[in-house]
């Protein structure tokens, strides 16, 4: 299995924002893991997958993993 890595560019195009948003999210803790290798930021896509469907919602009160969890 291939394991498919994003840099810092192409996440914030995913998501569109700007890097450095992206980068002060990552300084705050927001958003997946991500691998520090040789002074660059790679994050793998199956950690990106999982934070986006962790952060899925059903309404503005509710995480839609609550809603599974019920």
């Amino acid at each position: 299995m291939e394991i498919i890595h994003f840099n810092q560019r192409n996440l914030a195009k995913r998501w569109d924002v700007s890097e450095a948003t992206r980068e002060r999210w990552r300084s705050e803790g927001i958003g997946p893991m991500f691998l520090k290798l040789q002074g660059r930021v790679l994050y793998r896509l199956v950690d990106i997958e999982a934070y986006e469907a962790s952060c899925l919602s059903i309404s503005t009160k509710r995480l839609a993993s609550e809603n599974i969890a019920a």
